[in-house]
């Protein structure tokens, strides 16, 4: 008999303590970027008790394990990411960082602990499984592209004769409502680009402007003609936005200098804002640079493209929020997040779906509570079991069998 929902939810609070001992002992010594050594060997460890059949990377500190059901079907794929952040913790919690200038801050050390509680419920129900569910645990979310390293290496063939048809990741929010589970179908979170540009004029004395060829006032006409870029020319229902985050120019009072760097991000939801937007900024800064006859270089450094949803997941994650956890749990989003995740390499390649796991601290009002990436973020724990048992009821209706 399947088990129910309710049962499965049982059975992920009876197991709790050993979900936020993981989260804890993640939380405490965290590791950046795409080889994460103690990191890895953790969730090594944990995984070593299951019946799993796991590897790790060859170009990072990935780990995949494949747990096989009882009878063959499709392989269903959860995505958990185990990177921290370069940000000193002031939490302030009785688990804080040990490590200096690193901190979870962004929720992966929970991730990880949700994920490997889950393949604890899937492993003791196999007998209900037809087909294979792939546990992704992956390093370099925060802009390292951990996810794709991962599919080069294979990640969606790791059952050559069943490659992953389906996915499904959860993602901790400090500004959501604890318990809740939050999602949209199509764009669920944004493109993000970085661009940087230089300058060139002609230096001089800061009396005789005339005589020189100042790249400050162009900098600074730049940044106004972007927002106007924005506001005038992109679709309010197709929207981008351009921030310019840093200016760097001049050492000291007198001198007029040569150079002015700047540098910034462009979000957007759609493939077709994201090359439009890229090309309008170069366009923009080269021509206003050309007008007072200075030389403008131009980088683009291309980040993650939009995470898209697919709507009958998404639909499939509200119903399924709804029969665990009740139907005030179950939110669809208003609109989409700006922030930008690297799941949506995974989402390009096969239908799946990102959720948002409300972790808003008791007592803490969730529209000023210190945010994803604060040094003071916390994150309540009580609904980790809801997200493991989420992400195990995701996979049994998966592969039903």
């Amino acid at each position: 008999m399947p088990t129910r929902p309710s049962d499965l939810l049982a059975a992920a609070y009876s197991d709790a303590d050993r979900t936020i001992e993981l989260r804890r002992q993640l939380h405490r010594h965290p590791e950046i970027g795409l080889h994460l050594p103690r990191t890895q060997a953790a969730v090594l460890e944990a995984f070593a008790e299951l019946p799993l059949e796991v590897t790790t990377g060859t170009t990072t500190s990935s780990v995949v394990a494949v747990l096989r059901g009882a009878r063959p079907g499709p392989t269903y794929l959860l995505r958990a990411d185990m990177d921290a952040l370069p940000v000193h913790e002031d939490s302030g919690l009785p688990f804080a960082s040990q490590v200096p200038g690193a901190m979870h801050a962004c929720g992966h050390d929970t991730h990880v602990a949700m994920l490997v509680g889950a393949a604890r419920l899937l492993a003791a129900r196999r007998e209900e499984l037809a087909g294979q569910v792939v546990f992704m645990v992956q390093p370099g979310e925060e802009g390292f592209h951990g996810a794709r390293y991962m599919l080069d290496e294979g990640l969606l063939d790791v059952v050559p004769e069943a490659p992953v048809s389906g996915a499904f990741a959860l993602h901790v929010s400090s500004t959501l409502a604890s318990g809740s589970v939050n999602v949209r179908p199509g764009p669920m979170m944004a493109a993000a680009d970085q661009w940087r540009m230089t300058l060139r004029g002609r230096g001089g004395h800061a009396s005789e402007p005339h005589a020189a060829a100042d790249p400050i006032p162009v900098a600074a006409e730049i940044v106004l003609a972007l927002q106007a870029m924005v506001t005038r020319r992109v679709d309010v229902f197709d929207p981008a936005v351009v921030t310019v985050a840093h200016i760097e120019a001049g050492s000291t009072n007198n001198v007029i200098p040569d150079t002015a760097y700047l540098e910034g991000t462009i979000r957007t939801l759609s493939a077709e804002r994201r090359a439009d937007v890229v090309a309008s900024v170069r366009r923009v800064a080269t021509h206003v640079a050309a007008a007072h006859e200075l030389e403008l270089h131009w980088e683009h450094i291309e980040g993650y493209p939009v995470t898209i949803n697919d709507p009958g997941m998404a639909a499939q994650v509200l119903e399924t929020a709804a029969e665990l956890l009740g139907r005030q749990a179950s939110v669809l989003m208003p609109a989409p997040l700006m922030g930008a995740e690297d799941f949506s390499y995974v989402l390009q390649r096969v239908p799946g779906v990102m959720a948002w796991l409300g972790a808003c601290p008791p007592g803490v009002d969730a529209a000023t509570a210190p945010a994803n990436h604060s040094n003071l973020v916390v994150f309540d724990e009580e609904p980790l079991p809801a997200g493991v048992a989420l992400y195990a009821q995701m996979a049994l209706q998966a592969l039903p069998g």
